[in-house]
């Protein structure tokens, strides 16, 4: 029982406030009008700022998960979140593109793929009879995180400007990150040991190596691709969305950040905890087919506020929930051991996706064939994830029938 589990809950504790800085990244929308306004760039020069982050983000978990499985979680988080805040900090300088891409969109970033992956492989770790409800605590306050700052971020940028919004955060992130991680330390070996899900039991720990030579990994590398993507088109271009094809005043329009936020986040609780009754990939079957439909009506169907809000509930709430299941999938599939490394590997995906997305909408005519064509891409994931539900069931029932006779 979590209750239980007091050290579990201080590690927890601190996975949470670690997980809430670094979500912050997500509330880049807030910053695309100021920085056009106060430097004149395009539009799409700007977003391309928050693509690169997150692409780096995600490049650099493969490093991370490496040193958090040989050096521990507490050192790496503190790494990362001072080279976060760095980042932060001389995005406050950057007067050129280039600068802002190298400060936000490398240094930030780098520092938020160093630090994601250590609360996450170690929280899994002290709760293995609860992984997806854990997982989705851990991946939801990231989910969180632009919602629990964006007051604070737009309270800066309207009282000191955006330049200097940078450095304030730089601060803060800098300072809770490294608090958060005073509380990550590694569990008795013998809390390693439980699997939850049958259909995907793993009889031994796979390195990156031999993962990596198993034909399940290409399938979870690429459901993984397909089912971030449309969350991330959404969540880095939700305030334009209800300007353009909601007809919101801008204001309103602000708004669906919070929303958003709060949708990813409750997602990843959510699905988080019904992979651990279901089982992960019914679970990851049924988060594509919401993806579907919401991309098909937003595509298709006139939006008023209320559809926009449910399809904006959809779309986030699933792509909050692969960032939830698939940790734990890969535990489950490839064992605990070296979760960290292994996990890295697989959220390289997510990267491609934060780059394929941007290339989607500068390619359509319009958010109606973005849309369309995300949905394409969901459907696509969608039949992998059933192909490889039903050979894992077929496995676990031959390997079932082995051990009974």
């Amino acid at each position: 029982m979590i209750k239980n589990n007091k050290k579990g809950l201080r590690v927890l504790f601190g996975a949470v406030l670690l997980q809430l800085c670094l979500g912050a990244i997500y509330s880049w929308s807030l910053f695309n009008q100021p920085l056009i306004d106060k430097y004149g760039w395009g539009k799409e020069q700007v977003l391309f700022t928050y693509s690169l982050a997150i692409f780096i983000f995600a490049l650099s978990t493969v490093v991370s998960g490496r040193l958090v499985d040989r050096y521990g979680p507490k050192r790496i988080a503190m790494i990362g979140g001072i080279v976060y805040g760095v980042g932060m900090m001389l995005s406050s300088i950057a007067t050129s593109l280039t600068m802002l891409y190298l400060s936000y969109g490398v240094l930030a970033g780098l520092g938020v793929g160093f630090a994601y992956v250590c609360p996450l492989s170690t929280c899994l770790k002290w709760f293995p009879d609860k992984k997806g409800l854990i997982t989705g605590i851990t991946v939801g306050a990231f989910g969180a995180g632009s919602m629990v700052f964006k007051s604070v971020i737009v309270g800066l940028l309207n009282g000191v400007g955006v330049s200097q919004t940078f450095f304030y955060l730089g601060l803060i992130y800098m300072g809770l990150v490294v608090l958060g991680a005073q509380f990550l330390k590694l569990p008795p070996l013998s809390k390693l040991e439980v699997v939850q899900d049958m259909d995907l039991r793993t009889d031994r720990d796979l390195t990156v190596k031999e993962m990596i030579k198993t034909p399940s990994f290409y399938f979870v590398w690429t459901m993984f691709l397909l089912g971030t993507m449309p969350g991330l088109l959404v969540i880095g271009l939700a305030k334009d969305i209800g300007i353009e094809m909601v007809s919101l005043e801008a204001v309103v329009a602000a708004q669906a950040v919070v929303f958003i936020a709060l949708f990813n986040a409750g997602g990843r609780l959510i699905w988080g905890m019904l992979s651990d009754k279901f089982g992960r990939l019914p679970v990851i079957s049924s988060m594509f087919i919401v993806s579907i439909v919401c991309l098909l009506y937003m595509s298709m169907i006139p939006m008023s506020l209320l559809s926009f809000y449910i399809c904006l509930f959809g779309v986030a709430s699933c792509f909050g929930g692969f960032l939830s299941v698939f940790p734990t999938l890969t535990s489950e599939l490839y064992g605990m051991k070296n979760l960290g490394a292994n996990y890295g590997v697989i959220f390289q995906a997510y990267g491609i996706a934060a780059l394929i997305g941007p290339l989607i909408k500068g390619g359509a005519s319009g958010f109606n064939q973005t849309f369309l064509i995300a949905s394409g891409f969901a459907f696509l994931g969608g039949l992998l994830a059933l192909k490889l539900w039903h050979s894992n069931r077929k496995k676990s029932t031959k390997a079932n029938l082995i051990t009974t006779n």
